[in-house]
C-alpha cells in the first residue's frame, strides 16, 4: 500500500517536472 502510494507520487512529480520543463522551452522559443 505504502509503496504503491510512493510510486503514484513519483509518477505526478516527474509529470509536473516535465510540464515545467516544456513549458520553460516554449517561454524560450517566444
Amino acid at each position: 500500500m505504502r509503496i504503491n502510494n510512493n510510486i503514484s507520487a513519483m509518477n505526478t512529480y516527474s509529470r509536473l517536472t516535465s510540464a515545467q520543463g516544456a513549458q520553460a522551452k516554449s517561454l524560450e522559443k517566444l
